[in-house]
Order: structure tokens, then C-alpha cells, then sequence
């Protein structure tokens, strides 16, 4: 039995609002017609899929592992496509995904002394999507920054970067050379993520602030409002005069990853992997911040 990806991605509507309504009326089509097709995917895998009651909607155990699974087969789906529509259009193109501050251009020289007639496309990616866009397409491979869910990629470390804090310039000790995390203690910290994620063993002060983005984190810091951190390759990508850049060696420097999805083979992405690792090194010197 085949899995029916229209009936899937019906399915993951309804599990994502737990809600039939709300599902038919996102998908556009009748809540009725919604319903036989949840059905008929519970009849196909032989397994209940949602607890109807008085009480709403609920998923099973079943369900629940459904969804887990749906994620990663629909987005392949989804690059399978994108990729037949690239060939079909005669083109040899290879599209790399990179968060920012870490420059592309060393693998990218590498790899187009081989391949002179592929065109490479870089994308900026973020946190909150730097898996996603690998895994439905819309990037072939990606430089990566911790955390990441690693679910369907095939995950390679290129290199480690360390972290400076990021100070207002009137702050007692904007211009250092370098500092020690114990110099910071009592600091109003200004968080972009989880801050389980943070690269500070433990925390600075009882309060602090929560940014949308390394731009409005910046711009408290910029403010006086607190400190933060970031890696080194990002400071000099957001270079700054109201903002110093310090180092602070004691704390554990963040990876550098470059990523593919696991499924995927491909002569060209696996050109551009070693590229990448063959210039690493120079990769890392580029995001060097110079003081």
C-alpha cells in the first residue's frame, strides 16, 4: 500500500490545529469531504489517527508518530519536485543555504574551478528554518549553526567559532582585550532563542530580555539596556559604532556545520561538501573580526 501524500498533508492539517473546521477551511475544501479523507488514511494504515470525543480532538499514539514522521516525508516531497522543475528548465544550478557572517565564497571559488558551468545561489537562512529550507528543497545544502534538529540530514562539522559579548560602547569594559565570563556576573543578558541554548554556563542575573532576532537584540545592547552574545563571524557581519565587540575565551566555542538531506545523493552536492571541507580553514579566517 502506497501512502497517499495528499491524504497526509490533510492529515497534518487537522493533527497541527486539532481542529476538522479549522483544517478544511486552511485546505479549502468541505469539512464532510475532510473527514472521508482521514477516514480512508486510517483505513489505508489499519490505525486511528484522532480521539474524537465531547472534549475536541486529540491525536493517538499513532497519530502522534504520524506527525513526527509526515514532516521530513512531505518535505521531501516538496525538493523532489523543486528539482524536477530546475532540470526541466535546462539549467545546472546548486542553491546553498548560509546563516550570517559565515562566508560562502572559499568553497564557492573551490568548487566552480570543477564545475564552471553550474551557477551557485546563496540563501540566508535562520535559526528557525536553517532544517527546514534543506529539507523541502529550497536550499541543497547548508552551513548550519547549533541548535539544529538533525531528523533527515546528513550533518558534517566544518569548524569551531568563538563567541565575543556584545557591549555598549559607554560600558566599563567596552575595548578590553578580552574578558572572563565572571566579569559579566550581575549583567542584564538580551536572549535571541532558547536560552538553554546560550553559550553562559550559567546565568548572569535574574532578569532579562527576549529578541525576536540578532538585529533587535543588538539594537537593546546598542540602547544600554543589557549585553549579549554572539559569535565572532557575526560581529564583524554586524559591525557596529555603537556597539564593542570583546572576546571572552572561557566560554565553549560554537560549531560550524555544513548539512545535506540524507536521502538525497548528488555528484554536485557531495563536490560541495568537500570543497567546503577542504576550505574550511579559510572559511573561519574570513569571519575573523579584526580589532
Amino acid at each position: 500500500m502506497d501512502l497517499d501524500l495528499r491524504k497526509l498533508r490533510y492529515f497534518v492539517a487537522v493533527a497541527d490545529r486539532l481542529h476538522f473546521g479549522r483544517a478544511a477551511e486552511e485546505l479549502h475544501i468541505a469539512q464532510p469531504a475532510l473527514s472521508r479523507q482521514i477516514s480512508a488514511l486510517e483505513h489505508d494504515l489499519g490505525a486511528s489517527l484522532f480521539v474524537r470525543d465531547r472534549h475536541g480532538v486529540a491525536l493517538t499514539d499513532a497519530g502522534r508518530q504520524l506527525r513526527e514522521d509526515a514532516g521530513p516525508l512531505l518535505a521531501s516531497a516538496a525538493a523532489v519536485r523543486r528539482r524536477v522543475r530546475v532540470a526541466a528548465e535546462g539549467g545546472r544550478r546548486l542553491v546553498v543555504g548560509f546563516r550570517a557572517g559565515i562566508p560562502v565564497i572559499p568553497a564557492q571559488r573551490a568548487f566552480a574551478a570543477r564545475h564552471p558551468d553550474v551557477v551557485v545561489e546563496v540563501q540566508r537562512t535562520d535559526g528557525d528554518d536553517q532544517a527546514a529550507m534543506l529539507l523541502d528543497g529550497r536550499v541543497d545544502v547548508g552551513y548550519l549553526r547549533l541548535p539544529v534538529d538533525e531528523t533527515g540530514l546528513r550533518v558534517v562539522p566544518l569548524y569551531a567559532e568563538p563567541w565575543v559579548v556584545a557591549l555598549p560602547v559607554s560600558h566599563r569594559l567596552a575595548g578590553k582585550e578580552e574578558i572572563a565570563e565572571a566579569d559579566l556576573a550581575g549583567e542584564t543578558v538580551v536572549w535571541h532563542g532558547d536560552p538553554s541554548t546560550q553559550p553562559t554556563r550559567h546565568p548572569l542575573s535574574d532578569s532579562g530580555l527576549r529578541a525576536r532576532g540578532v538585529d533587535e537584540k543588538l539594537e537593546h545592547v546598542a540602547a544600554g539596556r543589557g549585553i549579549s552574545f554572539v559569535v565572532r563571524s557575526e560581529a564583524g557581519f554586524h559591525s557596529r559604532p555603537d556597539i564593542s565587540y570583546v572576546p571572552i575565551p572561557d566560554l565553549a566555542p560554537d560549531e560550524v556545520l555544513l548539512a545535506t538531506t540524507a536521502s538525497r545523493t548528488s555528484p554536485l552536492v557531495e563536490d560541495f561538501v568537500a570543497a567546503a571541507r577542504a576550505t574550511a580553514e579559510i572559511t573561519a579566517e574570513c569571519g575573523t573580526v579584526g580589532r
